[in-house]
């Protein structure tokens, strides 16, 4: 059993409509434990991961059943290099079929993990690839078409870190649980009884009040170190969280899904929608203790201000090191002149450009190695939209570049609602006319009821011949 699947607390749950002010910080922050992996002769690192039901007491005295990774709820972390030659052994022991895609990662469509790499119940599955990205925070869930917002709901998430000989070397704070800690932020709906509601609610789907840290409710954290770098991971479903302390201290932002800004952007908060990550540094100064909240915005899927986490120092803590002015060094993705350019049309909560999502249909196809121009309106209310495989820089949000800490290397975005967001979208090496890679809102009601459409990566100057129709579905 995890780290992550038994819980205890003396809290109660205290949380209205729009808001949960009641906390009292009584339980400790659970950090996903570091999986570690089996390495073979020639250097290649098998990590296993068995999806699994369990039950977990989320509230005090109330199992809840949950699903979860090597244990009754959430996943372990998986770090590895760049360079790294992986192999993922995952296992289904749940009572049905599912699907484990790698959230942020480059690698073949075959491996993706996506809705065509179903995984039976009791079956298992083994994608393998070499790690060729820079640094970066990303995540595992899984991808089953129709059934992804009830199955990340019930506790199937981890991190999937990656790290890179060309970044350790800027001093930025890296003891894993100590001063590099993982805030997965998730929220739930619980009945009386602890029990996990799973009723829908019209436009967003499954969207609570009761927010939880690692899978924890009501968490504090014990801060020994005067930096601190948090890893903060949107696992919800479809709330948004505009992120900030309390007492509105300046921290610092440091990354985006895909990797390291070149520069550092201080902020005093930050917007994530489901799917983005951020890595940012904060400050502490010994005995002080605030709190990490998200306020509310006028979005849809913001409402209510929510306490998430208590940070508590110490007398003494250990002093780190300024961060960097300059971060990573890979090239800014740019589009050149005459980039290709597609356009995306999101309306309601079901189609992309009038099409609902087509398992056998091919919507575009992409050659190898392109930067091209992502065009991406939203006709209706909030949505956001997530490419697998890419990297991706906001250009401009209705003609306005985005704020500085939003600027770096990404994979998801938030699309307000009426509003066209333009991508810089910098595509992989891995060909396969025939295995598709996805792209969505990552709102995952929207994406279960086929707001989703599929793009495959052929060998440049084959585009025309590849067919637009998958003969069967493809099984990794």
């Amino acid at each position: 059993m995890s780290g992550l699947a038994a819980l205890a607390g003396c809290g109660s749950p205290g949380a209205g409509p729009t808001g949960n002010a009641g906390l009292s910080f009584v339980n400790r922050l659970t950090v996903p434990p570091l999986l570690a992996p089996t390495v073979s002769a020639d250097g290649t690192k098998q990590f296993s991961l068995t999806m699994q039901a369990g039950r977990t007491a989320i509230l005090p005295g109330k199992p809840t059943a949950t699903w979860g990774f090597n244990g009754a709820f959430l996943g372990p972390t998986v770090r590895v290099a760049r360079g790294d030659r992986v192999v993922m052994r995952v296992q289904n022991n749940l009572g049905e079929a599912s699907t484990v895609h790698w959230h942020g990662m480059r690698l073949p469509a075959a491996m993706d993990g996506g809705p065509h790499q179903m995984i039976a119940p009791g079956a298992s599955w083994t994608p393998h690839w070499t790690i060729d990205q820079p640094a970066a925070t990303s995540w595992y869930h899984p991808h089953p078409h129709g059934s992804t917002a009830l199955h990340v709901y019930r506790g199937l998430a981890g991190l999937f870190l990656v790290d890179d000989p060309e970044t350790t070397g800027l001093g930025l704070p890296s003891t894993y649980g100590v001063d590099d800690v993982p805030l997965i932020l998730q929220d739930k709906i619980l009945d009386a009884d602890g029990a996990l509601s799973e009723n829908p609610k019209p436009t967003w789907g499954l969207i609570g009040s009761q927010i939880l840290v690692n899978g924890v409710y009501d968490p504090y954290f014990e801060v020994t170190t005067t930096s601190v770098r948090l890893r903060i991971l949107n696992g919800s479903n479809a709330r948004m969280y505009n992120v900030e302390f309390a007492d509105r201290r300046r921290f610092t932002v440091i990354g985006t899904d895909a990797g390291l800004l070149s520069a550092p952007a201080v902020v005093d908060r930050v917007q994530l929608s489901p799917g983005e990550r951020l890595e940012i540094v904060a400050e502490f100064a010994p005995r002080e203790q605030v709190v990490l909240r998200s306020v509310a915005g006028d979005n849809g899927i913001d409402e209510g201000e929510h306490q998430l986490l208590k940070f508590v120092a110490a007398e003494q803590l250990k002093p780190g090191k300024p961060v960097p002015q300059r971060l990573a060094g890979t090239p800014r993705i740019e589009a050149t002149a005459g980039a290709h350019e597609r356009r995306f049309r999101l309306s309601g909560s079901d189609e992309i450009n009038g099409r609902e999502m087509d398992m056998t249909r091919i919507d575009e196809v992409v050659p190898a190695g392109a930067t091209e121009i992502w065009h991406v309106q939203n006709t209706v209310y909030a949505h956001n939209f997530h490419i697998h495989e890419v990297a991706f820089r906001v250009l401009d949000v209705n003609g306005k570049q985005p704020p500085a800490y939003l600027q770096g290397p990404k994979d998801t975005v938030f699309v307000p609602g009426k509003s066209t967001v333009r991508l810089a979208v910098q595509f992989g090496h891995h060909t396969d006319p025939t295995a598709p890679y996805m792209y969505h809102c990552h709102i995952l009601r929207h994406e279960d009821k086929g707001m989703m459409g599929q793009f495959v990566i052929v060998e440049p100057g084959t585009e025309a011949a590849v067919p637009r129709t998958l003969s069967s579905h493809h099984h990794g």
